[in-house]
């Protein structure tokens, strides 16, 4: 159940991704929001729920309150028109999270792929807080690519191979794979960062580069 919610998380950072990127509107991009935030609010309650107080099973679906408790936040800002300063600083808290769970992984979990993708989760979940958190509106589209990477490599392909059974028996190959894949987006920065820019009123205005200073000045 959890790689069925699994594959809609690939598809709502997908579309944030490109909401990020300037491809998708932001009201446009609420709906799938609230419907894979509800799905990861739902999915990790019920296998709470029948897990029959398995600590592992415990351990394993809480995690996906993080996201669920995410997405449905998104939806709320975008439709509420809502700063997005609490969700940035909620997304800081993922990250840290995010930590713990890629330690879990690696350790008491025995699964070193998904062990690189709670760290590749801290990092784009990082890049949130930075975003959203401190205002560090030149990293927007980069992060948007991130978000995109991640709903491709970090959740769609591996719940197609969890569901199709293949994902236990290559676990160590698939953690090599994604832990050469994963970082290639940043060779991207330079290329997506933007200018900072600075909010007045409604209106977004650059920040002019330093100027060097006249000839006679610097005299």
């Amino acid at each position: 159940m959890a790689s069925v919610g699994l594959l809609y998380v690939g598809a709502v950072l997908i579309v944030n991704g490109l909401m990020l990127l300037g491809r998708v509107d932001g009201r446009a991009a609420a709906p799938l929001n609230f419907f894979v935030g509800g799905l990861q609010v739902f999915t990790p309650t019920y296998l709470i729920v029948t897990s029959g107080g398995d600590p592992d099973v415990v351990l394993g679906a809480s995690g996906l309150y993080l996201f669920g408790f995410t997405y449905l936040y998104v939806g709320l800002n975008l439709t509420r028109g809502l700063d997005g300063t609490g969700l940035g600083w909620f997304s800081a808290f993922v990250a840290g999270c995010a930590v713990v769970y890629a330690g879990l992984n690696f350790g008491r979990l025995d699964d070193p792929a998904f062990g690189v993708i709670w760290l590749y989760w801290a990092v784009l979940w990082a890049l949130f807080f930075l975003v959203l958190g401190l205002k560090r509106e030149e990293l927007t589209r980069f992060t948007g690519l991130v978000a995109v990477v991640a709903g491709v490599l970090t959740c769609a392909i591996p719940a197609f191979l969890l569901m199709t059974g293949v994902w236990a028996d290559n676990v160590t190959t698939w953690a090599v794979l994604l832990a050469v894949l994963l970082p290639r987006p940043v060779a991207a920065f330079p290329a997506l960062r933007e200018r900072r820019t600075q909010m007045h009123g409604n209106v977004v205005q650059e920040q002019p580069a330093e100027q060097p200073a006249p000839a006679h000045r610097r005299r």
